[in-house]
């Protein structure tokens, strides 16, 4: 069973997201919050494998909220997908640094948004490509040196080309036929890779790849 917590200051349309999981065998809402600082609350108390919460709201945005869940030790387990109103906008570097494990557009179609948060609740992160142009565009251009104690030097040539690709945008599958490997052992060099760098989940495993400088315009 997915346990989902909703946290969006608009009833209404918590309410529509709700009808749809209520609908699922296999997903369960545990909570609803009208604020970051409520939604907090109800993460540390139910635990849900998703937490879908709204960018825009008071009291507690939800980027602070996102970043608060990330840095809770107890909470390891909980897989923050934003919600927004603009698609590729200005706070996707923010909410993917904050610990965020992607994003969803409030006009999702149903088979979509229920696709997303079975994907979301595997650990799986939800990075369309063009989420990682936007962080290039926005962060990569200007070059970087890669920062002392990033974690790179440990990690192996194959784990290079595996994080290489994923910062891409490309899932496991299509790691695999690149690098010419099984899907699992591709799997396994992405997970290596987030433990040597402390990455929290894929997501964070992207980000960390531009930072470090792993990644650049002249990769692709």
């Amino acid at each position: 069973m997915i346990r989902v917590l909703l946290v969006d200051d608009q009833p209404l349309l918590r309410s529509g997201f709700r009808a749809l999981l209520d609908l699922e065998d296999d997903i369960e809402v545990v909570g609803e919050a009208a604020d970051g600082e409520e939604g907090l609350a109800l993460a540390s108390k139910h635990l849900p494998d998703v937490a879908l919460i709204d960018i825009q709201m008071p009291v507690m945005d939800g980027i602070e909220a996102t970043r608060r869940i990330a840095a809770e030790p107890a909470l390891s387990g909980v897989h923050v997908v934003m919600l927004t109103n603009y698609g590729m906008d200005e706070y996707v570097f923010d909410a993917l640094r904050a610990g965020a494990a992607g994003f969803l557009v409030k006009d999702i179609v149903p088979e979509d948004f229920l696709h997303a948060v079975r994907v979301a609740a595997r650990g799986d992160a939800l990075l369309a490509p063009a989420i990682t142009r936007k962080l290039i565009d926005r962060y990569v251009m200007q070059p970087r040196p890669t920062p002392a104690g990033s974690g790179l030097e440990e990690l192996t040539s194959r784990e290079r080309e595996a994080v290489t690709f994923a910062a891409q945008g490309l899932s496991n599958d299509e790691i695999a036929g690149r690098m010419v490997i099984s899907p699992s052992t591709a799997k396994t060099h992405i997970n290596r890779a987030m433990t040597k760098l402390n990455a929290r989940d894929r997501a964070q495993l992207v980000v960390l790849a531009y930072e470090s400088g792993l990644v650049t315009p002249r990769t692709f």
